[in-house]
């Protein structure tokens, strides 16, 4: 079926729809509901069937007769090394982890929090406990030792398995005493903690509780599969909130594995056997779903990257991993090609590689400006699809589907809603708005497999607080957060979190539309707006700037020619007249420009550092960048 009939089907007989794609994955127990509706708004996908998922991502491309296919590649330049591991490989370490867990008392639906870095291991003690029924929560490695403990204490773990330190191109990250003061904080205490012992920061092991990866792992037994319940949790995901608790995003096992596998196809148009590279990392939601789970259940080769997009070695390290390892799609976040861009504007380090079987990039984690897609597809000569999603939606909300047919791209949208999803633009009274104007973007329930059916948490807890944060800003809608509209073709536009709509002078305006603005001047590697309070006007945009390598132009002719520019193509209603040009933008570490936090900076208002950022130390920078320029500095709570 070509687009247009996937979305129809899907959206008119989604039990049809969705029954046909979940005849992909091998089921231990067939369903007995494709959709049951029967306990609004707690829809769920497949009630009745059993499965399981390790052996639908590993076991069945054995028995199919290709173990000997490589299931991951494994390429780390930060340690000089690589690694080819077949499905057959993959096999046996993954029975005997989970036999290593099994030994250690893990059953079906106890949980296990993995602390590690970009490392095989990590995906084969993923693997493990779904193997046997566990549900398993990724936490960073290196995460600071009190948001460890937050999780441990939500999730409550009966083991953890964690490296001993993680790689940084510049330096050696110690795991072990941030696991160690986690678990000192922390009111739940683990029957035991597995420690993979890096040679570049061997841990001290604790008598009694720590026990050695390589040692517990090779006494144990393989373990086979369990079938469970296909609306039985996979994993817990936790958003990096700012309130101090944490939400744990649950993933199923029976909708999970069919959207994985039918977006593998009908998404990336990516066929068994060839090389999926998801540069990302297992900590969020894009490693989950495709680097671990989405390429293994469609049977294909996932590159696993223990490295940077720049500096390690150069900007030409994409190139080079494509073409070394043959990769036929790329999926990384614009800020990636941001960096490339900003360290080789003219792409010169491409020249060195070929990129034969390589046939299309998608971007998604962060906005798209149109100037980085077009600048990615002018240099690489394929498709640059941009694609947006989210942690509790596991998969794309909206995608030009190259496996369906290759819809016209157009710069600054992620095209239309993929097959499942009822995108709706409303306004704040629940009413659709017209094409071209901004709205909040919301989904009509119920939403298509592999969404997340619910929050962790005991006693209908999170039930409430699922309802609480997703459901309860118009029934029968999941609110997104984010805020867009939908042009008279029916493409989607998101132009910015609700909260990043700004209002000057009674003009609601998307910071989204002037950092596009911004993007496209030459000398701009990359940008962000936010909304300043102003006592006249409400809030007044700031722009913070990060220049190109080799930029000759002085700061003042930058900022006229930047904020004429917007005063261009916004309109003076922006009332935008102040740029700040920076040397980097705070981020988190998948790459999310942290706008919320540079606001709070603006406006001399306390806040509090995200988890997730990548280094707190740029918050002191953009703090006296802005006290400079006559705003706020209030330090952080």
């Amino acid at each position: 079926m070509n687009y247009q009939d996937s979305y129809d089907l899907a959206r008119t007989q989604p039990a049809v729809f969705w029954g046909q794609a979940a005849e992909a994955i091998d089921w231990n127990q067939p369903w007995e509901r494709v959709l049951d509706d029967s306990n609004p708004p707690f829809y769920r996908w497949f009630s009745g069937g059993q499965l399981n998922t390790c052996h639908n991502a590993v076991d069945r491309h054995v028995a199919a007769g290709r173990g000997e296919q490589a299931a991951i590649i494994h390429d780390s330049p930060v340690t000089g090394t690589k690694a080819r591991i077949s499905y057959a490989e993959l096999q046996d370490q993954v029975a005997r982890c989970a036999g290593m867990l099994r030994d250690l008392g893990v059953t079906q639906g106890d949980r296990v929090i993995l602390y590690m870095p970009m490392i095989p291991e990590t995906l084969v003690g993923m693997l493990a406990c779904a193997r046997i029924g566990a549900v398993h929560s990724v936490v960073f490695g290196g995460f600071s030792a009190r948001e460890l403990a937050t999780r441990i204490d939500d999730a409550k773990p009966k083991v953890i398995l964690a490296g001993s330190c993680g790689i940084e191109p510049s330096r050696v990250v110690a795991y072990k005493p941030l696991l160690d003061a986690a678990i000192d904080q922390s009111s739940h205490k683990p029957e035991r903690c597995v420690i993979l012992q890096r040679e570049q920061g061997p841990a001290e092991l604790l008598p009694e509780r720590d026990l050695d990866w390589a040692e517990t792992v090779a006494t144990a037994s393989p373990a086979e599969c369990v079938p469970v319940a296909a609306t039985d949790p996979l994993y817990i995901l936790y958003t990096s909130g700012t309130t101090g608790i944490p939400k744990g995003v649950v993933r199923d096992n029976g909708g999970h594995a069919v959207a994985m596998v039918w977006s593998m196809r009908h998404v990336y148009g990516m066929e068994p056997g060839e090389v999926f590279w998801a540069a990302s990392d297992v900590g969020w939601v894009v490693g989950h779903s495709y680097i671990v789970y989405a390429p293994l259940l469609h049977g294909c080769t996932t590159v696993l990257y223990e490295g940077k997009p720049v500096g390690t070695p150069d900007a030409g390290a994409f190139w080079r991993v494509i073409e070394e390892h043959g990769v036929s799609v790329l999926f990384t976040a614009p800020t990636a090609f941001r960096a490339i861009k900003r360290d080789d504007p003219e792409a010169k380090h491409l020249g060195h590689y070929s990129l034969d079987k390589f046939r299309a990039l998608f971007l998604a984690g962060e906005r798209c400006d149109p100037n980085t897609l077009e600048w990615a597809r002018d240099k690489l000569k394929v498709p640059v699809i941009d694609h947006w999603w989210q942690t509790e939606t596991g998969w794309a909300i909206a995608a030009n589907c190259l496996g369906l047919e290759q819809l016209p791209i157009k710069p600054g949208s992620p095209t239309k809603p993929v097959p499942g999803f009822d995108v709706q633009v409303l306004d704040d009274e629940g009413e659709p708005v017209a094409p071209g104007t901004i709205g909040r973007i919301m989904i009509r329930l119920p939403m298509p497999p592999g969404c997340l059916p619910s929050l962790w948490g005991p006693s209908g807890r999170g039930d409430e607080r699922f309802v609480q944060s997703y459901l309860s800003a118009q029934p029968g809608y999941y609110l997104s957060g984010d805020a867009g509209y939908f042009d008279e073709d029916g493409y989607l536009f998101v132009m910015s979190r609700i909260d990043d709509i700004i209002n000057v002078a009674g003009h609601r305006l998307s910071t989204g539309a002037m950092e596009g603005v911004l993007a496209n001047h030459p000398a701009v590697a990359e940008c962000a707006v936010i909304g300043a309070a102003d006592a006249l006007k409400g809030e007044l945009p700031v722009g913070l700037v990060v220049l190109k390598a080799g930029i000759d132009a002085t700061p003042e002719t930058l900022k006229t020619e930047l904020i004429a520019l917007v005063r261009e193509q916004i309109g003076p209603v922006a009332a935008f007249k102040s740029v700040i040009i920076v040397e980097r933008l705070p981020k988190t570490r998948s790459g999310k420009i942290l706008r919320g936090t540079m606001k709070s900076l603006a406006d001399g208002t306390p806040y509090r550092a995200p988890a997730t950022i990548d280094d707190p130390a740029i918050l002191g920078e953009i703090e006296q960048a802005l006290r400079d320029s006559g705003y706020g500095g209030m330090a952080s709570s």
